[in-house]
């Protein structure tokens, strides 16, 4: 069926009857575009319009489908060729709407695969307090509190506070106090034994009984890994290691801690992370010691 033959057909019949687009519109109770688009070759008519449209122009149905006059004698042989252009066409144009029914489909389950994928990856960012791609997706979220990891961290505050009182030996005049802060990294879990990676700010203080002064002793500010092993209820720092000093500490730094936090840690004088861990430190020893007057020591 040639479309493009058929709408000069229709536009040939409708200027012998004087008829303009909008008047041959009219009569079919459809728009003028409607008449441009069949006269154009880019649309066919409606089935439904077919009888009107051919008693409008004074031909048969045979004959528009033709896009031509026809004879007597080829009404027959053209009847038939119609018939099967016909049903050649609406399969066509039924296969058509089925490759764009599908493009659709496929478009809008790859659209609803990535919105998915965002909302999986904004679920994770949330829950680890992170910036997200799409607010909260209109949910009011707050983020889990990982009770283990508080845990975790109590236990290793405590034991290096432990480690560092201890050091100190002549404590009969002095109230010796050690004070931990730290930010962790990363916390990776192998059978009940945690490997915990975190930045840690420790400082020890001990009051002078005799002339009542808050005197700074030591302390350090170096990233550690952890090894936690969990026994029943409890958390237990079975041992730890730091890098070395000078041209060691690079070269330690990449062989103890993944390669995931290295940049992490490489910000911590940069990103505002010791800025906040000394500012938690401080407040724990004022609230401690009831002032904000410290002594450092000095070599």
């Amino acid at each position: 069926m040639n479309q493009e033959r058929i709408g000069k057909f229709i536009a040939e019949l409708r200027k012998e009857k004087n008829m303009t687009q909008q008047d041959l519109a009219t009569k079919l109770n459809v728009t003028d575009r409607a008449i441009s688009n069949w006269e154009n070759g880019r649309r066919l008519p409606d089935y439904s319009l077919i009888k009107n449209l051919c008693d409008e122009l004074g031909i048969t149905i045979n004959e528009l489908l033709s896009g031509e006059r026809l004879k007597k004698e080829e009404q027959t042989n053209k009847f038939e060729e119609n018939i099967i252009n016909t049903l050649s066409y609406s399969n066509k144009k039924e296969r058509n709407i089925r490759k764009v029914s599908i493009c659709l489909i496929s478009i809008i389950a790859i659209i609803i695969l990535i919105l998915l994928t965002l909302f999986g990856i904004d679920v994770i960012r949330m829950r680890n307090n992170e910036p997200v791609f799409f607010s909260t997706w209109g949910f009011k979220y707050a983020p889990a509190i990982n009770i283990d990891s508080l845990k975790i961290e109590k236990t290793i505050k405590e034991y290096i506070a432990q480690k560092s009182e201890s050091g100190f030996d002549d404590d009969m005049y002095y109230d010796v106090k050690s004070f931990v802060t730290m930010r962790t990294f990363l916390i990776k879990e192998e059978n009940n034994t945690y490997y915990v990676y975190a930045w840690v700010l420790e400082e020890t203080f001990a009051r002078d009984l005799k002339n009542d002064n808050v005197v700074n002793y030591s302390g350090f500010s170096i990233p550690h890994k952890f090894k936690v092993i969990k026994n029943g209820d409890e958390y237990i720092v079975d041992s730890y290691e730091i890098p070395g000093d000078g041209t060691a500490y690079a070269r330690d730094l990449k062989k103890i801690f993944p390669a995931e936090i290295l940049p992490e840690i490489d910000q911590v004088y940069f990103d505002g992370t010791y800025e906040k861990l000394d500012i938690d430190l401080k407040e724990q020893v004022e609230l401690y010691y009831h002032t904000d007057k410290f002594q450092y020591k000095t070599e």
